[in-house]
This record gives C-alpha cells, sequence and structure tokens, in this order.
C-alpha cells in the first residue's frame, strides 16, 4: 500500500468539515476535479470507500470515520513536526527547481518569509527548461507545471487552474464600453507558447469567427502577462498567476467564460530526498503561504478568486 499524499488527507478532512466537494475545493484551492481524485487514489491505495453520498452532499463511511480520525493525528504530528523545526532548527541547503512564471509571479515575492521562518536554510532557485521539465539532477525539490502523471516521485498538487483572457483596464477604458468578443477580431492577441490557449477559449466562448492563431507568441507566461498589464494587447490568464494583478487592479477579466486547464502546479521530490528536514519545512512552508496569498486576493477582489 502506498502512503497517501499530505493533499489527499487534507481533501478528506475539508470534506469531512464541510460535508461538500465543493467547500474542499474553495478551501485548498483546488478543483473539483482535483479533489474527487485525491479522494479517488486515497481510496485505491486503502482499498475501501472513505465516502459516500448524502443528500445532496457527502458523507464519511464508518471506515472513513476510523480512518480520518487517525489520519488528523498524522497532520497534527506533520503541523507539529513543522513548528518544531521553525526558529533556526532546520539547517542544509536546498536547490529547488520552479517555472519562470510561478518564480516571477508569486515565489520570489513571499521568499524573505521562508527565510525568516529558516534562516539557516541556503535555498537555491533554478528554472527548467520546460513547465513540466524534472530531470534536473541537482534539485532538491520542483515546482513543475503539467498533469501530475509524473513517475518516481512523491507528487503533491499545489493549485489547480482555470484560464480566461486578461487585459489592461486601459485598454478597455479606450474602447468607452465593456469589450464583445467581436472586438478580439482587431485586439493583439498574445500567446503563452502555442496558438492553444487562445484557440480553446474562443471555442469555449462560441466566437468561431475569431482567428486564435493571430498575434505574437511568447515562450514564458510572464512576457504574455506583462505585455498585457502595459496594454499591448488581451493574453489568456489564469487564476494563479494572474491573482495578484487583477486584485491589484493591474489587469481586469473583459469576458466571463472561463475554461478549466487539465493542468496545475505541483510540488515534487524524489522518494530518497523527500523526508529531509528543510525539505519538509519549504513544503509546509509553501502550502500554508500560497493559503493566505489565495484568501488575500479573494478579500481584496471582494469574491474568491475562481
Amino acid at each position: 500500500m502506498h502512503l497517501p499524499s499530505i493533499t489527499a488527507l487534507r481533501a478528506l478532512d475539508a470534506i469531512a468539515r464541510h460535508g461538500s466537494v465543493s467547500r474542499a475545493a474553495t478551501e485548498l484551492f483546488l478543483t473539483r476535479s482535483a479533489i474527487s481524485h485525491q479522494i479517488n487514489a486515497l481510496e485505491q491505495s486503502l482499498g475501501f470507500a472513505v465516502l459516500e453520498r448524502a443528500g445532496r452532499g457527502v458523507a464519511l463511511t464508518w471506515r472513513g470515520e476510523r480512518y480520518i480520525h487517525e489520519a488528523r493525528r498524522a497532520l497534527g504530528i506533520l503541523e507539529e513536526a513543522a513548528h518544531r523545526s521553525a526558529g533556526g532548527e532546520v539547517a542544509g541547503r536546498l536547490r529547488v527547481s520552479c517555472t519562470p512564471g510561478f518564480a516571477v509571479y508569486w515565489l520570489c515575492h513571499h521568499l524573505g518569509a521562508f527565510h525568516r521562518a529558516y534562516p539557516h536554510v541556503e535555498l537555491s532557485i533554478t528554472a527548467p527548461r520546460a513547465a513540466d521539465e524534472v530531470n534536473a539532477r541537482e534539485a532538491d525539490l520542483f515546482i513543475a507545471y503539467g498533469s501530475g502523471d509524473w513517475t518516481d516521485f512523491t507528487i503533491e498538487p499545489i493549485t489547480s487552474l482555470s484560464y480566461f483572457p486578461v487585459c489592461s483596464p486601459t485598454l478597455v477604458n479606450a474602447r468607452g464600453r465593456p469589450l464583445t468578443t467581436d472586438d478580439l477580431a482587431d485586439v493583439l492577441l498574445l500567446h503563452m507558447g502555442s496558438h492553444a490557449d487562445w484557440s480553446q477559449w474562443l471555442a469555449a466562448a462560441g466566437a468561431h469567427e475569431i482567428d486564435g492563431r493571430r498575434g505574437m507568441v511568447f515562450s514564458e507566461a510572464p512576457f504574455a502577462q506583462e505585455a498585457a498589464i502595459s496594454g499591448q494587447g488581451i493574453a489568456i490568464g489564469d487564476t494563479f498567476l494572474s491573482g495578484d494583478a487583477l486584485a491589484r487592479g493591474l489587469l481586469v477579466r473583459p469576458f466571463d467564460v472561463t475554461i478549466e486547464s487539465p493542468r496545475g502546479y505541483y510540488l515534487l521530490a524524489r522518494p530518497e530526498r523527500s523526508q529531509r528536514p528543510e525539505v519538509c519545512a519549504f513544503s509546509n512552508w509553501l502550502l500554508d503561504e500560497l493559503r493566505e496569498s489565495v484568501r488575500s486576493w479573494g478579500a481584496r477582489l471582494g469574491r474568491g478568486v475562481s
């Protein structure tokens, strides 16, 4: 039997408290499908069902009730270990491979908090050649973007994503009215990596007359988003990388249509390194700090970031 992931245990705990997969997903900043995937993987590992239907919600099975009691004890032990590790007791070198978008729009803005909590951890951050690449032999941890199907790693979901167009408010204000999909015919489309992002969104929005291959293609998400912030055109943003810029008013969402991505951000470690104190410290810190960021974005937007 494989050991369950921390995310799976947290998902089960949240569902047990809320009686709802949707509310658990909101709390953990994951999609319903990601939560369901975690529970399915947990049940396959355990060999029994932990949830059952209860009216319009869900409830724990009798085996699930017994299991969540032990799971909460395990989560408590991990939290206590993290607290004991804080305050300078953890030391060593930690090498993290991180996608440029995640690093630029979130990680680099929070490194001071990690250093204050773990001043004796020497942190080194590098960027991979591709967002889903986890090949760097020297890296202890990987923050990668993909479908979660890597092998030979311990894997924790960081966040799932939803996509939507974003642009500078000045671009909308210049029109003097809300944008329609017809306006996309003469606005510069900013692409990340390929034309697939816009093509998928246009199909979901029913804007079949717009050529999704128009515009400029950037190799990295920060390039496209910064171009959008400066008013050069409209990019496809997401709930995570665009969250802070939306909350600060640097970007707006000109359309309501959102598409759920089958991919997301994951935290990966090689099994032989996953229990090292500095690896555990960074992993727990990242998940907790990210949760606070999401709450902050939602508060500033006046609603949840969804």
